[in-house]
């Protein structure tokens, strides 16, 4: 039963981020999303030119 105690002492110890540092987190995770996944899509669509390319040579 201690570990138990312990878990809820260390949420009750625990900071917290506000209310407008949540939504700075959750905007920045979203723009970090959309740009890998646009390095991605780009990479992807230039790597399949690359194939089709090679593939029309023979």
């Amino acid at each position: 039963m201690a570990f138990i105690k312990g878990i809820f002492t260390l949420l009750k110890e625990t900071t917290w981020p506000s209310r407008k540092k949540r939504w700075y987190d959750f905007i920045s995770i979203l723009e970090y999303t959309a740009f890998f996944a646009l390095v991605i899509f780009i990479f992807d669509h230039l790597l399949s030119l690359g194939i089709l390319d090679l593939l029309n040579r023979f």
